[in-house]
């Protein structure tokens, strides 16, 4: 059993996924979010003694047997604070040819495959995920009372996809709680460029900052299509590391106190869901760096989990590997990510 106070802080959403996999298969219904799939990276790395904490908020109607599932996983959900009110968590993802994500339309793409629309999806509307947006507070979004006091002697924390007023608030409040290890993964929702002032706010005393290529290049439309560019425009504002992650291509690093770049492979392997991919890579990211203090290693750390994550179903498949084959992957990783 993990002990009372976890080492780990992940600061993110639970959903409930509704996923047509590129295959044609759907898995419907089922446990999800973005804190569930770092906490499935994070896992593979994390000693058992050293405890996973989740922050997050559900309905009054999230299921109860979803948080005894989460729990029985050994994970500490002390953090996840149940409202008063229902909350729609649902999220539809459909993945197309070479996994291309689709979010709109789930009728169009049930049909397509021949499948019956299932009865939880009625009424969905995906222009109500406004978890990642810049203006305002959705409900999941996390203030300083979400943290419990039992949570504020952890050594290190990641703040997955989430909406601007809880990223520019909650790093802050982790830093006074004495936690010095702190990742955060930027939503999507709001990296334009009418918000470049805001998102370089977030940076000063973050440990790193982990976007995506596509929302990189969103952010920075109209002044430059150099990517190392951008990063080393955003690494003037106090970040120590920035993590770019570029899907397949795996992710490039830039070390902002040495102005050291590194690219750092994908394990190639076969995509069954990419869902939840990059969740999981900053899971395995924030364990390496907390472990080995090495950001080309944690990079290592996280590429293996993001490998695991997108071979299986779910969340948690990566905690269910065979014991060892982890360690496996990072060394075969491990001549092959290289200084440029």
């Amino acid at each position: 059993m993990y002990q009372a106070a976890p080492n780990y802080l992940l600061l993110g959403e639970l959903r409930r996924e509704f996923i047509l996999t590129a295959d044609g298969r759907a898995h419907l219904d089922r446990l999800g979010g973005n804190a569930l799939y770092a906490a499935g990276g994070l896992g593979i790395w994390a000693a058992t003694d050293e405890g996973i904490g989740l922050v997050a908020r559900v309905g009054e109607d999230y299921p109860r047997d979803w948080l005894e599932v989460i729990r029985s996983r050994g994970l500490d959900i002390s953090g996840v604070r149940v409202l008063a009110d229902p909350l729609d968590l649902r999220l539809f993802v459909a993945y197309g040819e070479a996994n291309a994500r689709h979010l709109d339309n789930p009728v169009g793409h049930f049909a397509r495959l021949d499948i019956s629309f299932p009865r939880a999806l009625l009424g969905y509307d995906p222009t109500a995920l406004a978890d990642q947006r810049a203006e305002g507070a959705p409900s999941t979004s996390l203030r300083s009372g979400d943290l419990p006091d039992s949570y504020r002697h952890a050594a290190a924390a990641h703040l997955c996809p989430m909406d601007l007023m809880t990223h520019s608030l909650m790093p802050a409040e982790l830093r006074r709680a004495g936690v010095s290890l702190v990742t955060l993964d930027p939503g999507s929702g709001y990296m334009r460029p009418e918000h470049l002032s805001k998102i370089q706010a977030l940076l000063p005393g973050l440990t790193a900052f982990l976007p995506g290529e596509e929302d990189l290049q969103e952010l920075f439309r109209g002044k430059t299509r150099d990517v190392w560019e951008m990063v080393e425009g955003m690494a003037a504002y106090g970040c120590e590391f920035i993590i770019v992650k570029t899907g397949e291509r795996g992710q490039l690093l830039f070390d902002c106190a040495a102005k050291a770049r590194f690219e750092i492979p994908a394990y190639p392997n076969r995509v069954l869901d990419p869902t939840g991919a990059g969740d999981a890579f900053a899971g395995g990211f924030l364990a390496g760096l907390k472990q080995t203090h090495d950001s080309v290693q944690a990079a290592l750390y996280g590429s293996v989990a993001a490998s695991f994550a997108v071979e299986g179903i779910g969340p948690f498949f990566p905690m269910d590997v065979l014991p060892g084959l982890q360690q496996a992957r990072l060394e075969a990783l491990a001549g092959m990510a290289r200084r440029i």
